[in-house]
């Protein structure tokens, strides 16, 4: 069972370490965007997030402190999703249908990384294939 819940941290990562690049490589769009939603400092928050998803997610693939990449995901996607997927607040039925499967995918992965925080916890050191055990006991 390591292997299946290693190959699901590679997966899950696979998501955030290629979204994080996106951040940088097409910063400027992104930052339009997300000073179209309201964010202050846009560019900055941009790059921020893309350098924190990135980082995040290698280390949960790696299995640097599982437990703990697993909450900072969650901490991240609640945010994102309430703040840049705002689909209640579009009238365009197409623009409303993308954001709203934005919103749901957000949230359904922060679900999921707070499945893998209770899995790690109750789990804990019988966990193979991670770099470290988990950081809260």
């Amino acid at each position: 069972m390591d292997g299946v819940l290693l190959a699901g941290r590679i997966l899950t990562a696979i998501l955030f370490v290629l979204s994080g690049i996106n951040h940088f490589a097409q910063r400027q769009g992104m930052s339009q965007y997300t000073a179209h939603m309201g964010v202050p400092m846009a560019e900055l928050a941009v790059l921020g997030s893309g350098a924190y998803i990135v980082a995040v997610g290698l280390l949960y693939a790696l299995g640097v402190w599982p437990d703990l990449m697993a909450l900072l995901l969650a901490a991240f996607l609640v945010p994102v999703a309430l703040i840049m997927h705002r689909f209640w607040a579009i009238s365009d039925p197409a623009m409303r249908a993308t954001q709203m499967a934005h919103f749901l995918k957000n949230i359904a992965l922060a679900g999921a990384a707070l499945v893998a925080f209770a899995f790690f916890q109750q789990f804990g050191t019988e966990v193979g294939l991670t770099i470290t055990d988990p950081l809260f006991k």
